[in-house]
């Protein structure tokens, strides 16, 4: 069984700092991210397995009430989604590049975790709202026919929420992206 993943955002710092103690002293979780974020929110992503990240979510629901701009929690996560949100992915070269970029950070994770679940694919990078104006994307790599079924699986489960900005396909990056990509 893959980990779960718990993110919430929340539209005041000081709120989002408290909230993220409690989190941590309510259940074995790791912490991935617990930062500021553009324009002046605060986010929190936790990951582990699926019944303490749903405890910890629960009570960092209940604490950061009226403060929470967005939230999600996600059983079973596909295990690429944890270092690319780390910034820790293995890559050795960009095949084909994909790129989603999306409104929400919750929208973005939802579209990661549904493109590495649809193809076989790598997720490179997922980059939560710092310096994006509150927006968030993620890059991924592949074969050309993968990364085009990894952005269609990813439009269609973020699509109705209408957070997704666009997406974008670069079948053969030149060497020199490569190297600020990976």
């Amino acid at each position: 069984m893959r980990p779960a993943l718990g993110l919430i955002e929340f539209r005041s710092i000081a709120r989002g700092i408290m909230t993220c103690d409690f989190m941590m002293k309510k259940a074995p979780v790791e912490l991935l991210e617990a930062t500021p974020t553009c324009p002046g929110k605060y986010i929190v992503v936790i990951g582990g397995l699926v019944a303490p990240v749903e405890s910890s979510m629960e009570v960092g629901l209940q604490i950061g009430g009226d403060q929470i701009v967005d939230h999600l929690l996600i059983p079973n996560i596909h295990e690429g989604v944890f270092p690319a949100i780390r910034g820790t992915a293995e890559v050795e070269k960009l095949v084909s590049l994909g790129v989603i970029e999306t409104f929400s950070i919750a929208s973005c994770i939802i579209a990661a975790d549904a493109a590495a679940k649809a193809a076989n694919i790598t997720l490179v990078e997922i980059r939560l709202a710092r310096g994006l104006g509150g927006k968030a994307f993620v890059t991924l790599t592949g074969e050309l026919y993968s990364v085009e079924a990894a952005l269609g699986a990813a439009t269609d489960a973020i699509e109705e929420s209408g957070m997704l900005t666009m997406t974008t396909i670069i079948p053969a990056p030149h060497e020199s992206l490569s190297s600020v990509i990976i």
